[in-house]
């Protein structure tokens, strides 16, 4: 019981844009789900979050169902909503969607990551029922972003709805759907720091309105600063209320070493002073820049930016996830000692970005601009709806998110091709388009291209996918191919938005062998080779402004046919369950966490050997390990500088073997065992 409080009241403080003096009712439960060729009335009832995709695009089928599925729910009136404007505020629906209530069309949307917004005032029936029916697509549209991708593009309401009641004159909802608040910090130092704050107000009245926001910022203690501005709201219109505050001496946001958040408030007052709205958000003070030279430096500081790649999905559920289970996810980021993620190919729930601003997590933010990825297709087609839909995708992405202080880069694509229909131009308008949004925060793109081609100089920065010793090459080609880039293209700030290589907990092998990244055998032990040799060739390289291992976690891709099972993609340093962190997962903790100690025997897994001679390499950010087996000691190893310890030329004996790693001089931390039998 406990642990479920505690959830429940960190679900409340996480969520920006929870207002007090609105009403939000969630709408989540208790709606019946049809396909839309399904005659009608006939449905299953189901709770929110939900895709129709959990059992068909996970069980690898490439042509799993994409087409339209139809929700229906009740809604009956509430007294207290008289004299009221309604919305309903959908979280996520994948692709299309077009809502209507009692049969009658109230609005719809167009990308499947984003929040949006329908204004049923006029819909609803006062002092009945009326039925609301969402039609959601998740066929390919053209118009739509994103047309391929190395991921399943999973059908439904796959995040809450909230029926949200505010007064006529309120703080708008209908920006799209972002909280109506932007704290724009306009200098940072550690003296003071200088925001400016813009309300947009709503006034859904028949008259003027004279209104006032009051924006007070607390530390969760005191209001540290405070400002008031005046503006008069005509009826039936929006206007920008901009005010202006200084704090002194902040506490700065500075990622995991102190990730502290002010909590900005804004409260809207009607003529006669009486507070009609009041939306809180997020405000964590920082500052930073990128170097060629020295990467990303934070608050005057370098720090080496150690990444993961995320996707949403996960086994059984597909998208569809609940809170807890991003609760989870962000566990695992902070276990693993990563400081960075990026939040790959799409815009994320709002809960992970909070929970990313509380974790201290430096955030790589971007839209579903994709390439390929393994498809016979591309990923931009000059068509007119495509690109208008494009540059509404990253509004969306940029509003909804503009106060979350972990995001310091807004992603513009992933792998395109240059041929054919050419996205440069393009790209530079989102360019364009994401500073004029958001001055304040830098572009990037992960790119697939030679570090010549033009499509790798529009961005702020540039990162690149690569997998020299998956796809072809070895690890150590990195550390070659990295040179040549920063050689030849000296003002570039070089990143990796990806390196990672497949593995199955299930295969496992004595010798370490190449492996066909396309094949059935994918061994645990080649990963674990890949990762140690892609590490140390970034590690030693300053220059590189970022790093994201490609994936944290399994995925599904219907699509592919590899590994021990189809439609998944396991270049995941965990599970797709979540149940088994892979070896190379450990390596990664031993380089990067430096609080949780611990010692990590790798191969764990192989557990029948065929080999009497065998090296054992253990994982720790200790100094110092002694090994033993069957109770004795085989030696001490101290550390390589990677966190890891190799004990060359192991005897086993026929039969069970008990295998044990110490760290000498720490007693605190548990010793691992585990047991293998020699045949």
């Amino acid at each position: 019981m406990r642990e479920l409080l505690l959830l429940f009241f960190m679900c409340v403080a996480l969520m920006p844009g929870v207002a007090v003096g609105r009403e939000i009712t969630p709408v989540s439960n208790d709606w019946t789900f049809r396909f839309a060729h399904q005659v009608a009335g006939r449905g299953q009832r189901v709770d929110l979050p939900h895709t129709w995709n959990a059992a068909d695009a996970l069980s690898g089928r490439p042509d799993y169902y994409r087409g339209m599925g139809v929700y229906e729910r009740i809604v009956d009136w509430n007294p207290e909503w008289n004299g009221k404007k309604l919305f309903l505020r959908f979280k996520g629906a994948n692709q299309v969607a077009e809502v209507f209530v009692d049969s009658r069309y109230a609005g719809g949307h167009r990308g499947g990551y984003g929040a949006f917004v329908v204004d049923v005032t006029d819909f609803l029936k006062r002092d009945g029922r009326s039925v609301v029916t969402v039609k959601v697509t998740n066929a390919l549209d053209l118009g739509v972003m994103p047309l391929v991708g190395d991921f399943n593009m999973y059908g439904g309401l796959y995040r809450g709805v909230d029926l949200v009641a505010v007064e006529p004159l309120h703080i708008s909802l209908n920006d799209y759907a972002s909280p109506g608040v932007y704290l724009t910090q306009r200098h940072v130092g550690r003296k003071q720091a200088d925001v400016e704050a813009v309300v947009v107000v709503a006034n859904a009245g028949k008259v003027s309105v004279d209104a006032k926001v009051r924006l007070s910022v607390s530390d969760g203690k005191n209001v540290v600063a405070e400002s008031v501005s005046r503006v008069t709201v005509d009826a039936d219109s929006v206007v920008r209320a901009v005010g202006r505050l200084s704090i002194e001496n902040p506490r700065l946001w500075n990622g995991r070493r102190d990730p502290f958040v002010y909590s900005a408030v804004a409260e809207l007052m009607d003529g006669e002073g009486t507070v009609v709205d009041r939306v809180e958000q997020p405000l964590g003070l920082r500052w930073f820049e990128v170097d060629p030279a020295y990467g990303f430096v934070l608050n005057g500081e370098p720090l080496r930016l150690r990444g993961v790649c995320r996707h949403q999905d996960r086994a059984e559920r597909g998208n569809a996830l609940l809170f807890e289970h991003h609760v989870e996810d962000a566990a695992f980021i902070r276990e693993i000692g990563a400081n960075a993620v990026r939040l790959a190919h799409y815009p994320q729930a709002d809960e992970f970005y909070s929970l990313m601003d509380r974790d201290g997590m430096v955030v790589w933010a971007e839209i579903p601009f994709i390439g390929p990825g393994g498809y016979l297709d591309r990923g931009f087609n000059d068509i007119p709806s495509f690109r208008e839909n494009g540059m509404e995708q990253l509004r969306e992405l940029i509003r909804q998110n503009y106060n979350h202080p972990s995001i310091c880069f807004w992603g513009i694509f992933n792998e395109l091709k240059t041929h054919g229909d050419n996205p440069v131009e393009y790209v530079g308008q989102l360019n364009d388009l994401a500073h004029a949004e958001d001055p304040t925060r830098l572009t990037t793109a992960a790119s697939f291209l030679p570090a010549d081609d033009p499509l790798n100089a529009v961005t702020d920065l540039i990162a690149w996918n690569q997998y020299f010793g998956w796809y072809g090459g070895s690890p150590s080609d990195l550390g070659r191919w990295l040179d040549d880039v920063r050689r030849n293209h000296p003002s570039y700030c070089i990143g990796l938005s990806e390196y990672g290589a497949g593995a199955s907990v299930y295969h496992q092998q004595d010798s370490i062998t190449a492996v066909q990244p396309t094949g059935r055998w994918h061994p645990e032990n080649y990963q674990t080779l890949y990762h140690m040799g892609s590490w140390r060739a970034i590690s030693e390289r300053p220059f590189v402004w970022a790093s994201f291992v490609w994936n944290l976690f399994d995925f599904g891709a219907a699509h592919r046919t590899e590994g021990d099972r189809d439609g998944i993609n396991d270049k995941g340093l965990v599970t797709f369950d979540r149940k088994t962190r892979k070896d190379s997962y450990y390596y990664y903790k031993a380089n990067w966490n430096t609080d949780d100690q611990f010692v990590y025997i790798a191969g764990r897994r192989h557990l029948h050997r065929a080999s009497a001679v065998t090296d054992v390499t253990v994982f720790s950010n200790c100094s110092e390990v002694e090994l033993k087996v069957n109770g004795r000691s085989v030696g001490r190893k101290k550390s390589d500088g990677f966190g890891t310890f190799v004990f060359s030329d192991v005897m086993l004996t026929p039969g069970e073997n008990s295998v044990t790693a110490v760290a000498v001089g720490n007693k605190g931390v548990p010793a691992d065992t585990i047991v293998w039998n020699l045949r």
